[in-house]
């Protein structure tokens, strides 16, 4: 019957009333209101655009977000379970959008141990002869059963890992004797040009990480100009590694795991990836401790483009002085009061 109706409206009505009468219903399909818990505020999306302030609270606010991106960062506080789960929720909407077509860049991983990582990924190896091949307590330190979720889901899904970390030997060197006393080998971890940042706010936080090490033996042990020289080498030859990706692999995204010096004001991994390959499309992600607040936090506008606010619970018990973020290995360190190097 409804279509009959149909059928002696299209009939009877002239043209132009037609399509006025097909405006119409159109116009009130653009009318239906999405269901009110589908925009209610999801707690595990404490985000703010951190240029606008606009908030992205919802998991449909997120994943707009990662969906358009090719290349997705979320940085971390090595330690901090909940960090490593927001880095989770962005590969799980990453493979919503981008299916098997996704490679997951690890600073964890110094670039050696990219055979591994590739067998690994491939379900060639067991996990736990992964981590004995790759040392990884010695290579990186931190509890594995963080990063477990998306190990599993690379090798669930056959996506791709990338090791993007520069050994840490190399940046050592740097840090005390300069790029120039680099061997051949140890500059092929390293793009052909490694730029010196100019970028003022990461300068500036570069400079008060270097401070914070005050009289220590580590901070005797080089200059101002090579520490920020060994930083730049650190972040060209992740970024780098990166764009070849990215560039060898059209239609593909990647999601960067990292510390969030390596991600702060985009002036490190994200510039240099911005770079080199053309037309790319990028969002990062800074998480911050502390509850989710009404609105964005003046201190943290600018931070990178997005700024994740995470409640992290107390520790039961105050953790190890274990740093495996100094010069010679990754840095743990704030934005806004840094005390070391960055990739906190």
């Amino acid at each position: 019957m409804r279509t009959l109706i149909f059928l002696l409206i299209i009939l009877t009505l002239p043209l132009a009333a037609y399509a006025k009468y097909v405006k119409k219903l159109n116009s009130n399909v653009d009318k239906r209101e999405a269901p009110a818990e589908a925009a209610k505020p999801d707690p595990r999306f404490c985000i703010f655009g951190a240029q606008s302030g606009k908030p992205f609270n919802t998991e449909a606010a997120f994943m707009s977000v990662v969906w358009k991106n090719d290349v997705v960062y979320v940085g971390e506080t090595h330690d901090q379970p909940l960090d490593h789960a927001a880095q989770f929720e962005a590969l799980k909407a990453m493979k919503i959008a981008r299916g098997s077509k996704i490679a997951v860049g690890f600073e964890m991983l110094n670039q050696t141990l990219q055979p591994i990582l590739d067998d690994y990924a491939a379900g060639k190896l067991t996990q736990e002869e992964f981590l004995d091949k790759v040392n990884w307590k010695k290579e990186w330190g931190f509890d594995f059963n963080m990063y477990k979720p998306l190990f599993d889901f690379i090798v669930e899904h056959k996506l791709r890992g990338l090791a993007l970390n520069v050994p840490k030997k190399v940046v050592g060197k740097i840090a005390r004797t300069g790029l120039d006393s680099l061997t051949p080998e140890e500059k092929a971890f390293l793009p052909e040009k490694v730029e010196i940042t100019k970028h003022k706010k990461y300068n500036e936080y570069l400079k008060a990480s270097f401070a914070g090490h005050g009289d220590s033996p580590m901070a005797k042990m080089f200059t101002l100009e090579n520490y920020l020289a060994s930083m730049a080498a650190w972040n060209e030859g992740m970024g780098n590694k990166v764009a070849e990706f990215l560039n060898a692999n059209p239609g593909w995204s990647v999601l960067v795991v990292a510390g969030n010096g390596h991600v702060v004001h985009n002036a490190a991994i994200p510039a240099s990836v911005k770079s080199r390959v053309k037309d790319v499309r990028q969002a990062s992600f800074y998480t911050e401790d502390g509850a989710c607040p009404e609105k964005l936090n003046k201190d943290h506008k600018d931070l990178a483009n997005y700024v994740w606010y995470i409640n992290h619970p107390p520790k039961a018990e105050p953790a190890p002085a274990v740093s495996t973020d100094t010069i010679t290995t990754p840095a743990v360190s704030t934005a806004t009061a840094p005390a070391a190097a960055p990739g906190r």
